[in-house]
């Protein structure tokens, strides 16, 4: 898991090997071996790559999550990816409880679905939501005051 992640990780910044030894003060071999997995790096390295590649150090060493076949990077930071949900014959679907947790979802609670055709489609609590709405337009009437 470890080795591929640094792959992931280091493809999607776009960089060499070198360059990410570089940044965390190793051998370009070193870190070569680490991606190969052949060893292993220390746990001040492994807080140094998670730092730098903006992940947590739990997902840098443990992260093999999979769409379908599609293996995925860890997730950046305050970032999650729950799994794939289906779509029933009402078009319901069931939020993973791991998801429902983190944003402390109940029974009951409003629900704003967002869509953009290109990218797909969010959930937001819609308290949350109608709090920004409320914010932006309150900040349009400055605007349009001044």
């Amino acid at each position: 898991m470890l080795s591929d992640n640094l792959i992931f990780l280091r493809n999607i910044k776009g960089l060499t090997q070198e360059q990410v030894a570089e940044v965390i003060g190793i051998s370009r071999q070193s870190y070569s071996k680490w991606e190969q997995g052949e060893t292993l790096p220390d746990v001040d390295k492994c807080d140094k790559l998670a730092r730098f590649y903006g992940v947590t150090i739990d997902s840098l060493v443990h992260s093999a999550e999979k769409i379908g076949h599609t293996p995925l990077a860890p997730a950046p930071i305050g970032k999650h990816l729950w799994g794939t949900v289906t779509l029933g014959s009402r078009g319901q679907i069931v939020i993973p409880k791991a998801a429902r947790e983190t944003f402390g979802l109940n029974e009951g609670d409003r629900l704003v679905v967002l869509g953009d055709e290109e990218e797909g489609i969010a959930l937001v609590q819609a308290d949350h939501f109608e709090k920004r709405m409320q914010e932006a337009l309150r900040r349009s009437r400055l605007d349009m005051d001044e």
